[in-house]
């Protein structure tokens, strides 16, 4: 177990049920750590405390996984922005080209017939 930090703990406070003035939590609270919850998972006994013990622990896996789930979208994000630039490139273009078309002035015809 561990102890959480101020802005750890105010990152999970809610703030539609905090009580405002004295009340309240006096100090900072525990959090387990992945190895204390399978230590507690030998203690307890209980079908409901296993079935909670092993919900905690794939949240632990999950939360295992995320930072390589962020590496791989951050560089799919990066591709994506790469290709865009080259499309931002020849819109560009092709702006340019038609900015062009319509800059050059129209050439007057001789009028055919009386």
């Amino acid at each position: 177990m561990l102890r959480l930090t101020d802005r750890e703990v105010e990152g999970l406070r809610s703030q539609n049920v905090t009580e405002n003035g004295r009340g309240g939590r006096r100090s900072l609270p525990y959090a387990f750590t992945e190895q204390g919850v399978a230590m507690l998972s030998s203690v307890l006994r209980s079908t409901r405390a296993m079935q909670v013990n092993i919900e905690i622990m794939r949240v632990f896996v999950r939360l295992r996984r995320l930072p390589s789930t962020h590496a791989a979208i951050a560089q799919r994000l990066d591709k994506l922005e790469l290709k865009l630039g080259r499309h931002d490139d020849e819109i560009a273009a092709v702006f340019a080209a038609i900015r062009q078309l319509v800059a050059t002035p129209i050439a007057t015809r001789k009028r055919i017939g009386f």
